[in-house]
């Protein structure tokens, strides 16, 4: 079967989701591109596969070849690839590990994709993704993950509400303040079994009345002539050093 018509209703419904809204309330997104489709495949995420008439399915699931004129339609990028996915979000909305990260207000995303592989490197268990947070669904953060995005427990949740749940639980709670924090490398390593990390917006930095929840407040020491880093490699350093405190 070939679908040729824009407005056949199960393509109507592949464009619906490039807004969050829909995705939202289908519990679905779409991945674009081999090495994605190929990530979510190996997560058994995928509810069904267009392609390209003409292209071969690598992929034991459910398929439909599609028109180049109907795949633009679909796609968000500007040279649409041969082969996308329909998915079905993850449904976890539990913390679960001893290595969490807590995002609060992160809006661009590039940054929370590059904060998902750097998490998948690190040992992140969970990331929470606080309220005003950029969607994990958006086609641009599902881009910058690489399918990294799969290999972790990713779940939304008001920060306020997540930070007393894994204080209840014994995590020691770790902000990041540029100007009143501590030396990372000052960190005592005896305490850090179990913690959560709180990385913040990237114009504003962490909400004032989040880092009064925090145990502690962290920052890197920078040369001076660096006033701060982006909040994506800010949290790499971090994450690294947390590691190492681990090991």
């Amino acid at each position: 079967m070939i679908i040729e018509s824009l407005e056949n209703e199960k393509i109507k419904n592949l464009v619906k989701l490039q807004k969050r809204k829909y995705r939202n309330e289908t519990n679905t997104y779409i991945v674009e591109g081999m090495h994605l489709v190929e990530e979510a495949y190996k997560a058994n995420l995928i509810r069904e596969i267009f392609l390209l008439e003409g292209e071969i399915n690598p992929f034991k699931v459910p398929y439909t070849y599609i028109t180049r004129e109907v795949m633009k339609k679909v796609s968000s990028m500007d040279t649409p690839c041969s082969i996308i996915a329909l998915c079905n979000k993850q449904s976890s909305n539990k913390i679960v590990g001893s290595h969490i990260l807590l995002l609060d207000e992160i809006q661009d995303p590039g940054n929370l994709g590059t904060i998902i592989r750097s998490s998948v490197a690190f040992g992140i268990d969970t990331i929470i993704l606080s309220e005003n947070t950029v969607d994990l669904y958006n086609p641009k953060v599902l881009r910058a993950t690489q399918g990294m995005y799969c290999y972790l427990n990713i779940i939304e949740k008001n920060a306020k509400v997540a930070i007393k749940e894994l204080k209840d639980n014994n995590y020691i709670i770790l902000g990041t303040n540029v100007k009143n924090g501590i030396n990372i490398k000052s960190l005592d390593k005896d305490n850090l079994n179990k913690y959560c990390l709180i990385m913040g917006n990237e114009g504003n930095g962490v909400r004032k009345e989040i880092q009064k929840l925090c145990d502690k407040n962290l920052y890197i020491p920078l040369n001076d002539k660096v006033e701060s880093l982006n909040v994506g490699i800010a949290c790499s350093i971090l994450l690294y050093e947390l590691r190492s405190k681990n090991e």
